[in-house]
């Protein structure tokens, strides 16, 4: 039975392999969340820290940003596998600081930034990540076995879920 622990750093782990999140704004255009390539920053100590978002400055999401209020994100995952799901909750702002963008950027991101680093369109969401809801798959295939054996498969995924927080 993994700890909370385990199941953070599993989460961590598939972030920084798979990369795609759900990123919305809480309360905004009805929660609508929109595909974003997430970027870690290196080894973050704890597996925390921000969760990085290349975008353009014409995204919804960037558009819908208040001057330095108090944005509030949600971002969800699925790893690839469909064996980690994940809702994460924290606060979002742009901020493009010249040496955070040098220290993410990668022959990928320049793919789409004709300009470069420099290029006006370019936009960095930062998400601090406050906390996150992670559940395991407990394999549909074995609690389907145990229903058919006429055992209650719910016991299995009680352990597989952890509310941890994500706050450094």
């Amino acid at each position: 039975m993994p700890t909370p622990k385990e199941i953070e750093e599993k989460f961590w782990s598939a972030l920084k392999s798979d990369m795609t999140m759900m990123l919305g704004l809480d309360g905004v255009e009805d929660g609508h969340a929109r595909p974003m390539t997430a970027q870690l920053d290196g080894e973050r100590e704890g597996g925390r820290g921000p969760i990085w978002f290349f975008t353009s400055r014409d995204n919804a999401i960037v558009q819908k940003l208040g001057a330095g209020q108090g944005n509030r994100a949600i971002a969800t995952f699925t790893s690839k596998g469909h064996d980690l799901f994940a809702t994460v909750h924290g606060g979002v702002s742009l901020d493009n600081n010249p040496a955070t963008i040098d220290r993410l950027w990668n022959r990928y991101v320049a793919a789409w930034y004709e300009g470069g680093k420099t290029d006006p369109k370019l936009a960095l969401l930062r998400l601090d990540p406050e906390k996150a809801e992670i559940w395991l798959d407990a394999s549909s295939l074995v609690a389907g076995i145990k229903m058919l054996l006429g055992v209650d498969p719910k016991p299995d995924y009680k352990d597989k879920v952890a509310q941890v927080s994500l706050r450094g």
